[in-house]
């Protein structure tokens, strides 16, 4: 899904947040936001969550169980 809104962004880099500008982290960040039914901000764009997909993946599950439990 994100590689098909930012096809020159490398999803396998263990740096994932050096390769992306603003627009990169507002387009994921929208597309996540409407693809799960969570809320994603500017709060939630740390370098530890945007580390590769699997800090995403991870921020992701955890805001799902957030809006489950709250």
């Amino acid at each position: 899904m994100l590689e098909d809104i930012l096809p020159l962004v490398d999803f396998d880099s263990d740096f994932l947040f050096a390769e992306l500008d603003s627009l990169g982290i507002t387009a994921i960040l929208m597309t996540l936001s409407k693809a799960y039914g969570i809320d994603l901000e500017s709060p939630d764009v740390t370098p530890k969550n945007f580390k590769n997909l699997d800090s995403l993946v991870a921020m992701v599950k955890d805001k799902i169980a957030e809006k489950e439990n709250g």
